[in-house]
């Protein structure tokens, strides 16, 4: 009987362990936390959408990588 309820115990905590990361992901309600939608821009040397954090901006447009960039420019 002893032995049976060490490895309950044990098996308790190696589930715990195991789920332990994931309820630092998860608000009150059980809903995985995400970041708010952010706005997409367009790249005006090769037309791909991105998020505006990740494009650059130059002379009021956006582009995709600092080599468009150049390539646009005059």
């Amino acid at each position: 009987m002893a032995k049976i309820l060490l490895l309950l115990i044990i098996g308790g905590v190696i589930y715990w362990v195991i789920k332990s990361p994931a309820r630092g992901n998860r608000q009150s309600g059980g809903r995985v936390q995400t970041k708010p939608p952010e706005d997409m821009v367009r790249c005006v040397h090769c037309g791909v959408n991105l998020p505006r954090s990740e494009a650059l901006l130059s002379r009021g447009e956006f582009f995709c990588g600092n080599e468009h960039r150049q390539l646009h420019q005059p």
